[in-house]
């Protein structure tokens, strides 16, 4: 039906401080952890370790959207992030020599290394995504295995220095700073994507695909998008790697990398993204400590600390004689507190019905007894009501 601008109502927006919650905790701790390193108060060490930390948070999200989000398993994150590593650095290093400005080559590279990932999902997620399950996982898992021996064999040794790595100019410690910005504007992208119609379709075709197909989703498109976006920013977390660890050996990308990945989305929670956050911070804090702390001939006992430490998180998630425990200490609970008081905070600072000013205040002039009319009000009340059929009576004798 034809609607008039008068009868069309504004849609209220509401703003959800929990679906914010994450942008203001990380902005918090970018604008704490800069003045903390441009003061000189924060080690090198730990600079490096919160860009670790930024860039594993990038990755973890951004497979969360393949199996939290549209429920296939890939194997094969790591391969896209050692293409987006390799690309994206050697060509941030061909840059470099004709822009002078190194913020704008980083940016750049970052866009190269992730569009050049993206373009190798979709090579490989046209043929792949037909399949499902573990036949999924094992053509992924086979893609970064076949991608890092192309990338280090002998004829492609002399651009990207083979087994050896590429050897790139790294940036200052202060990298951690330009990886946090662009970790919060992935997680602006990736948040607002999956609360839009096309991440409603990816949650369906995880749900129910046959149904999904069913209902008019094209399924082979919203699965091909999903798998493009989690290789671009898997390609540009690689950037982030290699411009911060030199050389770049492909080693590092190996088939336990990808399970690392994959052990901090199910640890924070399929379809989780805050979860994904908390995990790979979790996750990687402990594993770069013990690498520093451990000597050289005892650091194959990093691995059985770090699996231990998996193993207690895991009975600690799971455990039923733990849910009472789980329930009080919970994020959930957390962001709900936290949630619950910012909203008190801003209903102080903005009240909901404000006074209209005493100035703008003034009394209405109308009378209604000033109010002309074409009919007096005492002739109105005088008129008696007869119906049209009854005749008039003689009312003179009676007057009389």
């Amino acid at each position: 039906c034809d609607m008039t601008e008068k009868t069309l109502t504004k849609r209220k927006i509401v703003l959800k401080p929990k679906n914010y919650m994450c942008f203001l905790v990380l902005g918090v701790l970018l604008v704490l952890f800069a003045v903390l390193y441009y003061t000189g108060n924060m080690k090198r060490s730990s600079a490096r370790l919160l860009h670790q930390i930024a860039y594993s948070i990038i990755l973890a999200v951004s497979l969360n959207l393949v199996v939290g989000f549209l429920g296939e398993l890939s194997l094969g994150h790591a391969g896209f992030m050692y293409v987006g590593a390799i690309i994206g650095c050697y060509v941030g290093s061909l840059l470099g020599k004709f822009i002078p400005v190194p913020l704008v080559t980083l940016i750049l590279s970052l866009v190269i290394g992730g569009a050049v990932a993206a373009l190798f999902g979709l090579i490989i997620g046209l043929p792949a995504l037909r399949l499902k399950g573990d036949y999924l996982a094992i053509v992924t898992l086979a893609f970064g295995e076949i991608i890092r021996t192309v990338l280090s064999s002998q004829p492609l040794e002399k651009a990207f220095g083979g087994p050896q790595g590429l050897s790139v100019k790294t940036y200052s410690d202060s990298l951690f700073v330009v990886s946090f910005v662009v970790l919060i504007f992935m997680l602006f992208i990736v948040q607002n994507f999956i609360r839009s119609k096309h991440g409603r379709a990816i949650t369906a075709i995880r749900d129910n695909e046959i149904a999904a197909r069913a209902s008019g989703i094209n399924v082979t498109y919203y699965k091909l998008l999903v798998f493009v976006v989690a290789a671009f920013f898997a390609g540009v977390a690689g950037v982030l790697y290699g411009h911060g660890v030199t050389p770049i050996k492909s080693g590092a990308f190996s088939y336990n990398y990808s399970i690392q990945m994959l052990v901090m989305v199910v640890l924070g929670g399929l379809g989780s993204l805050n979860g994904s956050i908390v995990a790979a911070a979790a996750l990687t804090y402990p594993d770069v400590e013990l690498s520093l702390v451990l000597p050289s001939n005892l650091s194959a006992m990093r691995n059985i600390i770090y699996a231990l430490i998996l193993i207690s998180i895991v009975i600690v998630n799971n455990a039923p004689a733990l849910k009472k425990f789980r329930d009080r200490f919970s994020f959930k609970t957390l962001g709900s507190f936290l949630s619950a008081g910012l909203r008190k905070l801003i209903a102080r600072i903005r009240k909901k019905n404000p006074e209209r000013p005493e100035e703008e205040i003034v009394d209405d002039p109308a009378d209604w007894s000033e109010i002309p009319t074409k009919i007096e009000m005492n002739e109105i009340l005088s008129v008696d009501l007869r119906r049209e059929s009854e005749e008039p009576t003689d009312l003179g004798a009676e007057d009389k």
